[in-house]
């Protein structure tokens, strides 16, 4: 597997932070009722933690998502009238793994990542980004302009970027995109992961890629911010729509706790809350909408126990 850029810099607060600070400081535990089957007797447990714990995707700097979610993390304590404390992973598979140790109590996934997620971990799908009034989104399939590439076909003999591998939008969709006109990877084209969709852009833009995957709302964002430039690179693809980005919690929470949580997140109308993640809200969601990203991933063929 080739990489073409390490854009990772060190967790704003690594994932040894999380062993220290442990999985409930503070928290408050109870029993939940069972019932007379042999099984259910098995107390099941429940926490309300005085501090929760809030991880967000790594798909930018660390210091710049804590910094940019300063507006979530007040909205949140004062919602819940709990303590919040915001973190970023060096990568999915290092916030999967936070998430499965209960290191983390809420966590924004993309839609592969929560997938991966599901099946290591016991958490709930509850609220996804809305935009436009869907809980949707598409990928894009961009082009070095120079290169000659317009269509996805002519990525036959090319060098196609990817950002990280748990990425929906970044890797899933655009290879499965790929898959869909005849090409597979290695044999067809060469993959370059580069960890992040910024990453990939750049990647085709700077021609060490001819061809590049990305979540469309991202490229967009680039595009506005003139990280790249519409003399470079072109969109030569658009997906279908795919579930959005969903807001996770850990399915042992208190029910009382679980629902505030859920409140706030569909409540939220401040839009410096909501800038961010260039959404106009968060609408409701559950496990079965992603069945869609599973089902790309047996097309693709993915071990989804080995995808990190």
């Amino acid at each position: 597997m080739t990489t073409l850029f390490n854009r990772r810099s060190l967790v704003c607060l690594t994932l040894s932070a999380f062993t220290l600070v442990g999985c409930q400081t503070n928290t408050n535990t109870t029993t939940a009722p069972t019932g007379s089957n042999p099984i259910a007797n098995v107390a099941a447990k429940t926490v309300d933690p005085d501090t929760l714990k809030v991880a967000l995707l790594p798909d930018e700097s660390p210091s710049s998502v804590i910094k940019n979610n300063e507006g979530l993390k007040q909205y949140l304590q004062t919602k819940l009238n709990k303590k919040i404390e915001l973190f970023v992973t060096t990568d999915y598979s290092s916030m999967i793994e936070a998430v499965s140790n209960k290191r983390i109590d809420l966590a924004y996934f993309g839609p592969l990542s929560y997938v991966l997620a599901k099946t290591k971990s016991d958490i709930e799908p509850f609220a996804a980004l809305k935009k436009h009034g869907k809980t949707t989104y598409q990928s894009v399939v961009i082009a070095n302009i120079s290169s000659g590439v317009n269509t996805l076909q002519a990525a036959q003999g090319k060098t196609v970027a990817f950002g990280d591998q748990a990425s929906t939008s970044s890797h899933l969709i655009p290879k499965s995109m790929l898959k869909a006109v005849g090409l597979e990877p290695k044999k067809d084209y060469q993959e370059a992961f580069t960890g992040s969709h910024d990453a990939v852009a750049i990647a085709v833009q700077n021609g060490n890629a001819q061809i590049g995957g990305l979540s469309k709302p991202i490229y967009e964002t680039l595009i506005e911010k003139k990280t790249i430039s519409l003399d470079k690179v072109k969109v030569i693809a658009e997906s279908k729509e795919y579930p959005q980005y969903p807001w996770t919690m850990r399915a042992d929470l208190t029910p009382e706790l679980k629902a505030k949580i859920r409140a706030a997140f569909i409540e939220i109308d401040d839009k410096k809350v909501l800038e961010p993640f260039k959404a106009d809200g968060f609408g409701a969601i559950a496990d079965k909408d992603y069945d869609s990203i599973r089902e790309l991933a047996k097309i693709l063929k993915l071990d989804l126990a080995k995808v990190k």
